[in-house]
């Protein structure tokens, strides 16, 4: 396993650690900040969509495993806001030092609103509740603050391996 899939099993751990205890007890009005999704978003805008997706797909299942939510829920939309923000960072976006709130900003909404709509269509009636609106704005200027420290964390794992010697040698 390369050094750069290490760091990045790391950033997962450190990520669903972080999310499931220390931000539990820092809520703001019923809201916590998606960790994950901020990373998803951070490795698909450094990496490109399929990179973002598939980190995506694997943090959101390892925070599915705390939430009483369908088992894949977050899995499925945190692959596919990355996946989204990995396609239009390709075209258009440039780098700013602005960009990573925005980008926490913009992935927390498309995130938390694909959530509870394929949420809701599971069968999770509750998640159409009108004090979720609350919940994800609020959620997702919480991303956006995180993310100042979520994309340089992402950044540095998911450089590659400069000067690694080939496979095998």
């Amino acid at each position: 396993m390369g050094l750069r899939r290490i760091r990045l099993v790391l950033v997962v751990i450190t990520l669903v650690v972080l999310q499931t205890t220390v931000f539990t007890h820092l809520r703001v009005f019923d809201a916590v900040p998606n960790l994950l999704l901020v990373a998803a978003v951070a490795m698909a805008y450094d990496s490109g969509p399929l990179s973002g997706a598939l980190f995506g797909f694997a943090g959101g299942l390892c925070i599915d495993l705390f939430l009483t939510t369908p088992l894949g829920l977050s899995a499925l939309t945190y692959a596919l806001t990355a996946y989204g923000v990995g396609v239009f960072q390709g075209g258009v976006i440039r780098e700013t030092r602005t960009l990573a709130p925005v980008l926490g900003f913009v992935g927390g909404i498309v995130g938390s609103i694909l959530f509870v709509v394929i949420g809701g269509i599971a069968g999770r009636g509750e998640l159409f509740a009108l004090h979720n609106i609350q919940v994800i704005v609020v959620s997702a200027v919480y991303d956006a603050v995180v993310a100042y420290a979520v994309f340089p964390f992402v950044r540095w794992a998911a450089k590659t391996d400069v000067g690694r010697a080939w496979p095998g040698r």
